[in-house]
């Protein structure tokens, strides 16, 4: 049959290989839908194709973190288990036996979900394009891990950490303080300038975070929400902690003479370069062992600040403000469980209001 094209002509659709004629007329019928609906059908662009079309026009919106990520999935995963595929072809079967095959492979679920989800979000933009009457990946069954259990320190197990930095004149003892104090992610500290930082008015701005592409280039982007770009308030420890640091700062920018790079950032290495975040990772377990406690992540101090707001009868709604949370739902769904004891003095203030009615 013949369809048109985006020069005006017409160009001839030929498909074979069908075993009855019905089939032959179903797939007829199918086509000529599609023409009707104004879908573009092309029998040549394979899952591949499409794939690579679509990534090198993502490319121009993408973060370089994402866009690498993306490009990982793509090229280690999607194209060659359904790259060969003809993209009007792809169908649910397609990627539920592509889940199959990564799941026995011993996949991690998280990883895989992941992946999926980009192959989901490609296939939503051609069904936006009216390229695809559907997305195949749209509701595709992954396995979903379990709610990682959160491990935090307890208010001494923090001092204890800290001071042991002190102590020991940690040079990241300041940033392990900041990163407490504020409830701030590792890359966005990483990235936090001198700019940025008022302590006259004891606050500072978060305008960009700190990632590593593949692990191996740092760059700087915005922060992960738009929320997220937003000021947070500086108590007086976190003052003292950033003010300490511009003196350790100093020290160092005098040491290395002309070997110091200014990027104007708050937290460096001795020349000024942008700490690397998994350096800071691994020197943080390892400042946690000789402190002698817990090993948890750097991420988890931010859950970290969350609780000790949350412990100290912070409202619900400024906890969610501090931490720069897009709603508070996103709080109460994280932290709900540490906020049983404000639940119980919501009600316990009703009861009271009550009684003293009654008594009246």
């Amino acid at each position: 049959m013949d369809l048109p094209s985006i020069t005006g002509r017409r160009r001839t659709l030929r498909r074979s290989g069908f075993t009855t004629r019905a089939d032959a007329q179903t797939e007829l019928n199918r086509i000529l839908a599609c023409e009707r609906t104004g879908i573009t059908i092309d029998d040549r662009e394979t899952v591949a194709d499409y794939l690579s079309d679509w990534l090198a026009t993502k490319a121009l919106t993408l973060k370089p973190t994402t866009m690498a990520r993306y490009t990982d999935y793509l090229a280690k995963d999607l194209i060659p288990a359904l790259g060969e595929i003809r993209l009007e072809k792809l169908s649910h079967h397609h990627v539920a036996q592509f889940i199959r095959t990564q799941l026995d492979a011993g996949r991690g679920p998280v990883t895989l979900r992941r992946c999926v989800a980009t192959l989901s979000s490609a296939l939503n933009d051609a069904v936006r394009q009216r390229r695809l009457t559907r997305n195949a990946a749209r509701y595709a069954a992954v396995p979903r891990p379990p709610k990682p259990q959160r491990v935090c320190w307890t208010p001494a197990e923090a001092v204890t950490f800290l001071q042991f930095c002190v102590d020991i004149n940690d040079p990241l003892a300041e940033l392990y303080e900041v990163l407490i104090g504020t409830g701030m992610r590792k890359g966005e500290a990483l990235a936090l300038h001198w700019n940025d930082v008022h302590l006259d008015d004891r606050v500072l701005y978060v305008r960009q975070t700190l990632s590593n592409v593949n692990n191996t280039t740092p760059v700087f982007t915005t922060p992960k929400t738009k929320t997220s770009l937003d000021w947070i308030g500086l108590s007086s420890r976190v003052t003292a902690a950033l003010q300490r640091q511009a003196t350790r700062q100093h020290t160092r920018r005098l040491a290395a003479g002309p070997q110091w790079q200014n990027y104007g950032l708050v937290f460096t290495r001795d020349d000024g370069q942008p700490l690397r975040p998994e350096y800071v990772l691994h020197h943080f377990h390892d400042l946690t062992d000789a402190a002698g406690v817990p090993r948890i992540r750097v991420h988890d101090l931010r859950h970290l600040a969350a609780t000790l707001m949350i412990a100290s009868d912070v409202p619900l709604g400024v906890v969610s403000k501090t931490m720069r949370h897009s709603t508070l739902s996103v709080t109460v769904n994280i932290y709900g469980h540490l906020a049983r004891h404000t639940a119980h003095q919501a009600v316990d203030a009703m009861a009271a209001t009550l009684n003293a009615a009654q008594a009246a």
